[in-house]
């Protein structure tokens, strides 16, 4: 199934999405998308959404797009998890994933604007698959690591690069205020290939495809990825994992392409949908 938060009459509400890009609300259902992540709440979603009106259905571009989580819980991101990105910033391939996390407050729904920060010129974009966390575990084997994930969406992991170049951790370019894109829709583990394997991941800017790569061509794929964050922390309902993006970001191109205000970034993942989101900046503090 897909599923998207919006909001409504000020309020968040789920919404069920079918593959004409149309939403429908479910709001007996529950106010987030954890409410899906019990099986119980999701076989409702089922029955509700069977029930559905011609009438309850509205156009997904007419609505005002929540993230897919009020309160998310860890957002853990791979870095150089492509073999060309990699070489695209003279590292060499990995040989255990790297790793860092971002913070709520770094995030942004689709549609919403991606904040250009008044210190810094040099925004980039990334495409990335999100893996959002529906059940608990730690120290998860490979083998049942998909057992854990609810479902996938987009990501842009748009980083100010200055900064994430200040010190040997990223930290700080990974997690200014509205930079990293979320959505639209979630799309339940069992609509898509395993661990979202052999899907075209893409990203646009005002029109151009710069990056245009595989899911497949991840070096740690998403069970790997589980397996090896849950080595070291408990995984739980709710947290999110961002895949890492492919080659083609505008830091390593000749010169530079940073994203400037007034610009449009759209990741497309085959299967999944497209975010959308404008470039605008932030005002001074």
């Amino acid at each position: 199934m897909r599923f998207a938060m919006f909001f409504e009459g000020g309020k968040r509400r789920l919404g069920v999405v079918d593959d004409g890009k149309r939403i429908a609300s479910l709001g007996s259902i529950g106010a987030d998308l954890d409410s899906l992540f019990d099986p119980a709440g999701l076989a409702s979603a089922k029955e509700a959404s069977a029930n559905l009106r011609a009438s309850d259905w509205r156009a997904l571009s007419e609505v005002t797009l929540a993230l897919p989580l009020a309160r998310p819980g860890k957002v853990v991101c791979l870095g150089l998890n492509y073999r060309a990105h990699a070489a695209e910033g003279g590292f060499t391939v990995p040989d255990y994933p790297a790793l860092f996390l971002r913070v709520p407050t770094s995030l942004v729904a689709a549609g919403a604007p991606i904040r250009l920060p008044p210190v810094s010129e040099q925004l980039d974009y990334e495409a990335e698959l999100l893996v959002i966390i529906g059940k608990a575990g730690r120290a998860i084997p490979g083998a049942r690591a998909l057992d854990h994930v609810f479902g996938y969406t987009c990501f842009n992991d748009a980083s100010v690069r200055d900064y994430q170049r200040k010190t040997h951790q990223w930290t700080p370019g990974k997690n200014f205020d509205a930079t990293g894109a979320v959505g639209p829709v979630v799309v339940t583990a069992d609509e898509l290939p395993s661990g979202a394997s052999g899907l075209r991941i893409a990203c646009r800017l005002n029109g151009r495809t710069l990056q245009d790569a595989n899911t497949s061509d991840m070096i740690f794929p998403v069970a790997k990825a589980i397996a090896t964050i849950s080595e070291f922390m408990t995984l739980e309902p709710g947290d999110m994992i961002a895949m890492g993006t492919p080659q083609g970001v505008g830091h390593a191109r000749k010169p530079p392409l940073w994203m400037k205000a007034g610009d449009t970034v759209e990741v497309e993942i085959e299967k999944i949908g497209i975010l959308r989101n404008p470039v605008e900046a932030e005002s001074a503090l």
